[in-house]
């Protein structure tokens, strides 16, 4: 039995009837449906459709200006982009992104579907300097997160040679990984103490079982900043971990996985009205501006689009505030545009939970509508 103790975004208890529908319903038997599921195979690129939406996987080399390329061929050729995520690791880049027509319908057009594979295909390749994606796409309804990570973990992100700067992770809050052997029990036991965040034990559960272990037993606590979080594991063959190479090898995958989630820095929520090229547009008064992506999500409620990027200027290093300024002043002639700065080395968050800096865009769309 596994027992959770929830809040909502805001630290508080969850009260809405339709969050605790929702969270039964997902949670339940019939939580999974691949209803109207068509595949199309691809190596780069993987494309198949969910209902009134046809979903691409992107994985690739990363560099200044790619988000801003793909999205300028979905613009160019009429796909709208109602929905997805984007993750930036170790230079290495993976997309989901849902888009449909210009009537909001899945497009089944295999011409069509075929040549935004080529030109998709064309900007991941002239991007690659080291190697090309190998991950096996795969063409099952999924959660978007959790298909990231199956992305990255196979492309083997942790094994590249990029090296974390206090600009990506402050010492003070670098995971500290450990794992020992429980003898009496015959399981290994994986510690992580960490900067707590939203979706912090999903990202750190989702990799394990990518490396298929079986966790048999977990605790889960948070104090101020900090996250500690311990798992009973074992492999599914029943054999723990014995040699130091599988302990490395686990305490690697799992820092990436934590380390994917991208979240100092400068944040930007922009909301507008939804329409084709909207994403396009947006990255491109990026790009133009200097500024590279380091995470996005899109999402779309009814005919407002709702996007997120957290950015960082071409080296890497956090952005000026007076090109946000510049930034603020150009997008907001057509769009709202939000700016938070997220510490990195706070002694503190401010609200529990994270709540300013997750996808949640309720204040955003409170000042929109009124």
């Amino acid at each position: 039995m596994d027992v959770f103790h929830v809040t909502d975004q805001q630290g508080k208890k969850i009260t809405d009837s339709k969050t605790i529908d929702f969270i039964e319903k997902a949670l339940g038997p019939k939580s999974q449906s691949t209803e109207g599921v068509t595949n199309w195979s691809s190596k780069l690129v993987g494309v198949h459709s969910v209902g009134d939406h046809t979903a691409i996987e992107l994985l690739g080399r990363d560099r200044p200006g790619l988000l801003s390329e793909i999205s300028a061929v979905l613009a160019n050729l009429h796909f709208n982009v109602v929905a997805a995520e984007v993750w930036t690791h170790n230079r290495r880049i993976a997309c989901v992104l849902y888009v449909s027509d210009a009537t909001n319908q899945a497009v089944n057009d295999p011409n069509r579907l075929s040549l935004m594979e080529e030109q998709l295909n064309n900007i991941l390749r002239g991007c690659d300097g080291e190697k090309v994606a190998r991950t096996s796409f795969s063409m099952g309804f999924t959660h978007m997160d959790r298909r990231l990570h199956q992305m990255l973990f196979a492309d083997r992100d942790y094994e590249s040679s990029g090296v974390a700067t206090d600009i990506d992770c402050p010492p003070s809050f670098r995971p500290k990984i450990t794992i020992e052997r429980c003898e009496e029990k015959g399981y290994s036991v994986v510690s992580v103490r960490c900067k707590d965040r939203a979706k912090l034990m999903f990202d750190i559960v989702c990799t394990l079982t990518d490396m298929q272990y079986v966790v048999f037993h977990a605790t889960i606590s948070s104090e101020g900043p900090y996250a500690s979080q311990e798992y009973f594991i074992r492999h599914m063959d029943g054999c723990t971990l014995d040699t130091e190479g599988e302990k490395e090898r686990v305490i690697k995958c799992i820092e990436a996985a934590i380390r994917r989630r991208v979240s100092e820095g400068v944040s930007l929520e922009l909301c507008a009205k939804d329409r084709v090229g909207l994403l396009s547009e947006a990255t491109r008064i990026l790009r133009e501006n200097g500024l590279t992506v380091c995470r996005a999500g899109v999402s779309t409620r009814g005919e407002q689009a709702l996007n997120v990027f957290y950015v960082r200027d071409a080296s890497g290093n956090p952005v000026d505030m007076k090109t946000i300024d510049v930034l603020r002043k150009e997008i907001g002639k057509t769009m709202m545009v939000d700016v938070k700065r997220v510490p990195s080395n706070a002694k503190a968050p401010e609200t529990r939970g994270w709540a300013k800096t997750s996808f949640f865009f309720g204040n955003l769309l409170e000042r929109f509508f009124t």
